[in-house]
This record gives C-alpha cells, structure tokens and sequence, in this order.
C-alpha cells in the first residue's frame, strides 16, 4: 500500500531546519515496517540527515557551504533571481531533493543522534511544499 500527503511548510529562514515532528504529525500512523520518502518540491532547498544533538554541526556544514558557494560570485551567469538564487540551486544540487528513511515499529528508524533537517537556502525562500510518501 502507499500513502502520499503534500505538505506546504511555513516560511522559514535561511538555515537547517528539524523536520521530524511536522513529518510524525503528517503521518499520524506509521505501519510497524515500510518505507517513507521525503521529496522537496524546489530547486532552491533540500533536505539532509544529520546530527541533532550539537548545533554546531549545522553552523559548520552552513560555513562549508558559504564558502563553497558564496553569494554575488562574479562568475555566477544565472543571477535574475538576485544573489543567493545560484547559490541555493548549487547547494540544493549537494544535497538533493529528496531522502527515504526506513520505517520499523511505527516509527522513523533514525539514528540516536540523527534528525531529519530541511534545508532552506534562500535568504527569504517562502513557503514550501514537500511531498510524503509512506510504502507498506
């Protein structure tokens, strides 16, 4: 079976972003096994993985990426959408638009330490769909 919701998040600021509890609430009723997709419907967000614990793992990613892809690069081409639209592509490229996460005793089966995180890349991205897609 499958069950599929689209959800619209809020406007959130530039930054990473713990999705678990808006992710829980809109599948209020996990199967005891399956398979839950995440997709992004936008070219300038993401979602990751990652550690839930420090808030400095975050700062540091967001730093590595500043410096991988900085806002106003002279060589950027596509720059109509104003100075963090290219960038924001390239990063959302890194981390892609969607991840799968096994579902095992009515619950997400992540890590101890690990939270799913929407990634937000935009200095005023507005709001933003995702789809949910749970398999059992």
């Amino acid at each position: 079976m499958i069950k599929q919701k689209e959800i619209t998040l809020q406007p959130m600021s530039k930054g990473f972003h713990n999705i678990d509890v808006i992710i829980e609430n809109a599948i209020n009723d996990f199967p005891e096994i399956g398979l839950i997709n995440i997709f992004v419907k936008h070219t300038s967000a993401a979602l990751m993985i990652n550690e839930n614990a420090d808030p400095s793992v975050r700062l540091d990613i967001d730093s590595l990426l500043e410096k991988m892809a900085p806002e106003s690069a002279p060589f950027y081409k596509h720059t109509m959408e104003g100075p963090d639209d290219m960038p924001a592509h390239f990063k959302t490229a890194v981390f892609g638009n969607s991840i799968s996460i096994p579902v095992t005793n009515y619950r997400m089966n992540l890590g101890t330490w690990q939270s799913l995180f929407f990634c937000e890349f935009r200095n005023y991205g507005g709001s933003r769909k995702i789809v949910v897609t749970l398999y059992f």
